[in-house]
């Protein structure tokens, strides 16, 4: 681990988003709530806010930090992509910046996870089906 402990700790935020491509049948069912799992977007926000607070078990070399907002959004974005947005903030001597991508791809795994009944083709497979684009949109720390 990076030794931060002469780090003053300060407000920082991250934001990270990532997308999903979906057959726009996949969509509509989302939009009208006809997932058989239950509400997919409820889901994935769930998920993705248990994900950002298991950061350091995941990944072995980020120091656990206070979590103290967790903002996960969804957008629709033409009749088959959804944009799923993660922001983190912290009080903290290091950045949130893989908590906000844990989030984001999370988010979208279980997307995948409630829909993928709809998603496959006539053998099993996902053609269509992609998650894509995750990046750290925006990082933020206070002086």
């Amino acid at each position: 681990m990076i030794d931060i402990s002469k780090k003053e700790s300060i407000a920082r935020s991250a934001t990270a988003s990532g997308k999903i491509i979906l057959k726009k049948e996949t969509i509509n069912r989302i939009k009208n709530r006809q997932i058989k799992k239950g509400d997919a977007f409820t889901i994935a926000k769930v998920s993705a806010i248990n994900a950002v607070k298991k950061v350091p078990d995941l990944i072995p070399f980020c120091h656990p930090i206070p979590i103290d907002n967790i903002d996960i959004n969804f957008t629709y974005e033409n009749n088959n992509s959804i944009k799923v947005t993660c922001k983190v903030k912290s009080i903290a001597k290091t950045g949130v910046e893989m908590e906000a991508l844990t989030g984001v791809s999370v988010a979208l795994l279980n997307l995948w996870d409630v829909i993928k009944m709809y998603e496959k083709d006539k053998d099993g497979q996902y053609p269509m089906t992609k998650i894509y684009d995750i990046i750290v949109e925006i990082k933020v720390k206070d002086k």
